[in-house]
Parts: structure tokens; C-alpha cells; sequence
């Protein structure tokens, strides 16, 4: 999921990071936070210098390309100072005048803020949290890295692909900190080395975060920001899920097939004791108990039907974006999807029998918990509505409309994903960069003839083919502390992977854009 850098997950073990040097001073990367404030600071000022402009607007709302003009802003430095002030309570709930377009949290108009996105993150929090707090999903992978132990190469696969699965799904990242414990001996008992177990938590994850399907924190934050639907895309990002995961597993598979047969091969090396471990000795964990099974079944069914409810069924299955709906389709959104995981977390606890209090409690922890990514959303937002306001919004897209004009369909959404990788680098929280760049890049896709959903995809791919590597992250350098294992020799093993990554995201979206 993603709490934003350096946040652990609920069951996430704690950080092995680096001791501080003999005179305390180490340079640390601000958080995704603190870096929202400095932007909002800069585009505030910045705002003094970009002439406003707007666009003509179709009946959807799109821009229509060719019919920029500038207008006068008409703010006074009392309006810009109070939008300042004012933009994290209008990037929650801001109100935006249908005449003026102006947002102000005592407007009357069409919701502008990420009141429901924030309520949204906040549920799923409450329901990660109180099934993790059952411990059926923990021991569940427990379970089968340990049936899997007599068996490496199938052992590495299956984790990496139950990893993928719930990355894909929610979001899974910092979770994984607390398996390395789990992994680590059982890679090394099967004659593997401690890269082995690195690449195949790291990667595992990773890659199902980088091709997420349904994602909340990613696909759902940013096909929000965009305006269209949490399903729309979803066949692109599914068959992208299929392909970049078995490339990644096999990957994985075959430098730990590698290291076995020839151990001086490994990048990693070997601490004292590591090559000694035996398979006899990785712990049999306990086994799942009906409690255990049901809450694993429950958590299914609740994602499935999540799944459901927001894929457009008459589009997906028909290839027509216009196809009237089925009968069936739910079309739910975020505040339908808020209420569903709130109920879950509710039935989860009443089948674990927690008892009034402690679901109370663990409901409310899970919520305090997932408040770092609902702030970094309501800021990013915030943003947005300063430029908004300021009517620069369209300016800044008129520029960028000069660069993509006369591309083909293909190349701008290989662009989309390569202009998204510094911002990432940036902004490792995934929902703050959703937030911050989509009103930006969606209606680029409009000029260029290509569905918003494809630069939805294109957006997550960067965010997450960067989080793969880059040392902002808590996943990627804590897992690596976690494992002991240089981050220097990390990126030597996983440099090959990322180029080959890169390529197949890239032909995957040059495809997407043309069919789309």
C-alpha cells in the first residue's frame, strides 16, 4: 500500500537503517509531505509569473484543442494570500462555482476537493488493518513458503506471484518488511542467497504494484484525478499484470537457479553462518485455523467484488467506450467503495470475534494509520486548486499541448510515462503524484486522440517501475537493510530487469494508446 515513504504497513518489521555518522549529520530525503508543502509554496509564487488562460470547454468539460486564450485573473494579493492559507481545506472539500470556476470551501457547485478519495483511503486502511490484525494473511503466505520449502525454484514463484496478486489489488509494498524473516532462512536452507530472497520480496510486490489493476492508492487516486472510471483500462493493466510478472519471476528464478549451481556467482556474498542453515531448521508455522480460512476467503470476495463493481462491463467486453451499460454493472465510485470496506472491516471483526472494543479499536488505528497518504492526497489537491484559482492551469497545459502536437498516439504515451520518472523519484507516494499530475496529463490525452486510461497506466507504470529501485522508498531500503544486503549490489542485480521492464511498459502502452 502506500502510507508514503518510510511507513511501515501493519505488520511491517522495523528498519536496519544505517548508523548515523560520529557527527549526527546524514542527509535524509524530506518526506512526501514536506515536499507537497514546498511545492505548493512554489506554484504559488510561480503563479505571480504564468499569465492565466483558459481553454473552451466541450459538453464533457474537455479542453478543446486550438482555443486557448488569455484572460485577465482578476485575484488581488489578499485572494492569493487566502488561497495559500486555504489550500489544504480546499484540497479536501472545496466547492467549485459552476459559473466562475473559482473553488472555495463556501461555494456552491460541484465538489472540487478529494473529500471522498480521503474517506476512501481511510476505510481500506481500517479494513487492511483489522484483517492483518486477525494474522490469516501473514500466516497464510507463512503457510505456503514453508509447504513450498522442498521445492525452490516453485517456492520463489508462488510468493512472488501471491506478492503480485495483492500488489495489483491494493496496493501491497510496505507489508512485505515483515517477511523477511520468513524468507531470508528458507532461501538460504535451499542452497539460495540472501539477493534471492531480496529480489523475490522487492520485485514480487514491486511488479504488481507497478501493473496495478485496481490499486486504490495508485489506479484508483489516479483515475479519479483524471475523471473516468477505476475500471476503465483494466484489460491493458490486467494483461500488462500477466506478462511483466511471469518476466519478473522468471528472472528471479533464474539468477536463484544460477547462485545454487555455482554460489560464487551470487552478487550478494554470503555472512557467516548463511551457508550452514538447513531446511530442518525454518520454524513450521502454525497451521490455519477455520477462523483463518474464512477471513482469507472473505478478504477474496471483497476484493472480487470490488472488482466488479467498477468495471464497465458493457465497455470491456464489447470494446465500445460508448456501449450502454448492462443491466448488472454497479458503476460504483469512491463513496460506494468507502462504505464497502468499511463494512467489511466490520464483518471481518465480527467473524474474528474481536468484540465491540477492540474492532472499535483497531477500525480507528487502522484509520490513523492510512492518514499520512489521505493528507498527502488533500495537499496534492490543494495545489491544484491554487493553479486552478489563479488560471494557470490552462496555461501550463497550452505549453505542454505545443510539445505533444502532431505525435503519434504511441509516442505521447511514452512520454507521459518518461516525464513521469523524475516526478517520481520527487514524490514517492503514489497517491500525492496521482493527485498532483493528473489534472495536468489527462487532458493532454484528449489532444492526442488517446484515452485517459492510458495515461493513467502510463503515470502508475512510472511510479512504479522507479519505486523498484529508487532509495526514497521504504520497501526498496529497508528491504535491502532487512535482507543485509548492499544497496550497491541491489541495483547491479536489478539493473537488467528495470531496462527490460522499461522496454515491454513502453511497447505495452505504444499498443494500448493505438487500440485504445
Amino acid at each position: 500500500m502506500d502510507p508514503g515513504p518510510g511507513a511501515g504497513g501493519p505488520t511491517a518489521a522495523p528498519e536496519q537503517a544505517p548508523e548515523e555518522p560520529a557527527d549526527g549529520r546524514r542527509f535524509a530525503f524530506p518526506s512526501a509531505l514536506t515536499v507537497l508543502v514546498l511545492v505548493t509554496l512554489a506554484v504559488w509564487a510561480l503563479a505571480f509569473l504564468i499569465p492565466p488562460g483558459t481553454y473552451d470547454r466541450d459538453e464533457d468539460g474537455a479542453p478543446i484543442e486550438g482555443t486557448y486564450h488569455r484572460v485577465e485573473s482578476g485575484q488581488s494579493l489578499a485572494d492569493r494570500l487566502n488561497d495559500l492559507f486555504l489550500a489544504p481545506v480546499n484540497g479536501l472539500y472545496g466547492i467549485q462555482d459552476l459559473r466562475t470556476g473559482v473553488v472555495g470551501p463556501d461555494l456552491a457547485g460541484e465538489l472540487y476537493g478529494s473529500a471522498g478519495v480521503f474517506l476512501f483511503v481511510l476505510a481500506i486502511g481500517a479494513f487492511i488493518t483489522v484483517v492483518f490484525a486477525t494474522g490469516a494473511l501473514d500466516l497464510g503466505i507463512a503457510r505456503l513458503a514453508h509447504r513450498l520449502r522442498d521445492r525452490g525454484a516453485l517456492l520463489i514463484a508462488g510468493v512472488m506471484l501471491v506478492f503480485a496478486l495483492l500488489g495489483t489489488v491494493e496496493g501491497f509494498a510496505e507489508e512485505t518488511l515483515g517477511f523477511y524473516g520468513l524468507i531470508v532462512p528458507l532461501m538460504l536452507a535451499l542452497g539460495y542467497d540472501r539477493m534471492t530472497a531480496t529480489g523475490t520480496i522487492i520485485l514480487g510486490a514491486g511488479v504488481g504494484v507497478l501493473c496495478s489493476t485496481v490499486n486504490p492508492f495508485a489506479t484508483g487516486v489516479a483515475s479519479s484525478a483524471a475523471g473516468i472510471s477505476l475500471g476503465d483500462g483494466i484489460v491493458l493493466r490486467a494483461v500488462m499484470w500477466v506478462v511483466l510478472t511471469a518476466v519478473t519471476i522468471g528472472y528471479v528464478v533464474r539468477y536463484a537457479r544460477r547462485v545454487r549451481r555455482d554460489p560464487g556467482r551470487s552478487l550478494s556474498g554470503f555472512l557467516p553462518g548463511d551457508r550452514e542453515h538447513a531446511a530442518a531448521g525454518a520454524a513450521d508455522p502454525p497451521e490455519l485455523t477455520a477462523l483463518h480460512r474464512t477471513v482469507l476467503v472473505l478478504v477474496v470476495l471483497v476484493f472480487a467484488f470490488m472488482i466488479f463493481s467498477v468495471v464497465p462491463w458493457a465497455s470491456a467486453l464489447t470494446g465500445d467506450a460508448t456501449a450502454t451499460p448492462y443491466g448488472f454493472e454497479l458503476g460504483w465510485s469512491f463513496p460506494q467503495l468507502a462504505a464497502l470496506f468499511l463494512v467489511a472491516a466490520v464483518l471481518v471483526g465480527i467473524v474474528a470475534r474481536f468484540g465491540e472494543q477492540r474492532l472499535s479499536a483497531v477500525v480507528v488505528q487502522g484509520a490513523a494509520d492510512f492518514i499520512s497518504p489521505a493528507l498527502v492526497i488533500v495537499l496534492a489537491r490543494g495545489v491544484t486548486v491554487i493553479m486552478n484559482n489563479s488560471q494557470i492551469t490552462d496555461t501550463v497545459l497550452h505549453s505542454i499541448e505545443g510539445v505533444v502536437r502532431g505525435t503519434s498516439s504511441g509516442l505521447f504515451a511514452v512520454i507521459v510515462f518518461v516525464v513521469n520518472l523524475p516526478l517520481a523519484f520527487l514524490i514517492p507516494s503514489s497517491s500525492g503524484h496521482a493527485t498532483l499530475a493528473m489534472p495536468i496529463l489527462a487532458p493532454l490525452a484528449d489532444f492526442a486522440g488517446v484515452s485517459r486510461a492510458v495515461v493513467v497506466t502510463a503515470w502508475q507504470a512510472a511510479s512504479g517501475w522507479m519505486n523498484l529501485w529508487v532509495p526514497t522508498t521504504a520497501v526498496t531500503i529497508g528491504g535491502v537493510a532487512l535482507a543485509k544486503v548492499g544497496y550497491d549490489r541491489y541495483l547491479r542485480f536489478v539493473w537488467p530487469l528495470l531496462a527490460l521492464l522499461a522496454v515491454l511498459i513502453c511497447g505495452f502502452l505504444v499498443a494500448g494508446a493505438n487500440l485504445g
